[in-house]
């Protein structure tokens, strides 16, 4: 009788034992369930923004795969295809460029705009950062400083007394209805044929740092922007397209981990256009890896620990 009671107590032990595994192994596989493939483009601020957003999901217990240096058409078609799960995208890129639709200057219409768009795309935009990379007219810093220019509006101003100054841009950029003809419409006022320096896209930069031209075309958040001692002129009148950065997640992958729309609110609430400016200096300029610089942000800000 004790031998069969022995071997009943024996075999409950084992159950039990055999139990606690499979609640530990089912355990064990929930947590390393939540994978998530991070995307981005191929530039320097997209290579910031997808390790920002990939140590931080690490950090708070996902699994990342990451897929870099993609062509923005080919990150968005891999979005669409659930090939990565989320990356950052620009509002102006998916209305103009995805949707075919007219670029809008207002930040908050433009959001509003390609979010509904795009849910028909199967595509999610989460909460929308400060960061705008847009077209922007750039003056050396002390220049618009001494002639009192710090908006488009001064500048249409200054030149619409009389006086001239000249502009550096590229031959498309020059002609287009969103871009220096257009502005000059916007703003009433002209730069003059004669005052126009064209050039390849991308020498903007150092031919204003050097004196080459007065004023610049560019893009918002440019690193060179800082390192030249540049600063961009106010679109009081918003002018320029909306590109704000947001983080666009596939329908699929947001209905599964639904608590993504919280826990990603701190970066969108934390980044914004000064910020970005200086955190693709960091890299392009002081030669920081972008790993160093996301995860540098992430502590500064108290979204992750040391």
């Amino acid at each position: 009788m004790k031998k069969i009671l022995s071997f009943a107590v024996i075999v409950t032990l084992l159950l039990s034992l055999l139990a606690a595994c499979s609640s530990e192994s089912d355990s064990s596989a929930s947590a390393t369930d939540k994978k998530l493939v991070v995307g981005a483009k191929n530039f320097t601020e997209q290579f910031v923004l997808s390790k920002i957003l990939a140590i931080y999901l690490k950090e708070n217990g996902y699994e990342i795969e990451e897929k870099s240096n993609m062509a923005s058409q080919v990150v968005r078609q891999a979005l669409e295809n659930k090939q990565v799960d989320l990356y950052w995208e620009y509002t102006g890129t998916s209305l103009v460029t995805y949707n075919k639709l007219d670029p809008i200057s207002d930040s908050v219409k433009a959001y509003e705009k390609v979010k509904e768009v795009d849910k028909e795309n199967g595509i999610v935009w989460l909460d929308p950062s400060s960061v705008n990379n847009t077209y922007t007219l750039m003056m050396k810093e002390g220049k618009a400083s001494e002639l009192g220019i710090q908006s488009i509006s001064d500048l249409a101003d200054y030149l619409n007394a009389g006086k001239n100054l000249s502009l550096g841009t590229d031959a498309e950029f020059a002609t287009r209805p969103d871009g220096v003809k257009g502005v000059e419409k916007a703003y009433g006022f002209k730069f003059g044929s004669s005052n126009l320096k064209k050039m390849d896209v991308g020498l903007f930069y150092q031919a204003l740092r050097d004196g080459q031209v007065d004023v610049a075309t560019g893009f918002a958040t440019d690193s060179r922007i800082k390192a030249f001692k540049l600063v961009n002129l106010e679109d009081d009148k918003q002018f320029f397209p909306a590109y704000n950065a947001a983080i666009t997640i596939h329908e699929e992958t947001f209905e599964k981990y639904p608590e993504l729309e919280e826990l990603l609110k701190p970066l969108a609430e934390k980044l914004d256009t000064e910020t970005m400016t200086d955190l693709n200096y960091q890299v392009d300029i002081e030669e920081k890896s972008e790993t160093e610089v996301a995860r540098a942000w992430l502590t500064e800000n108290g979204l992750i620990e040391e």
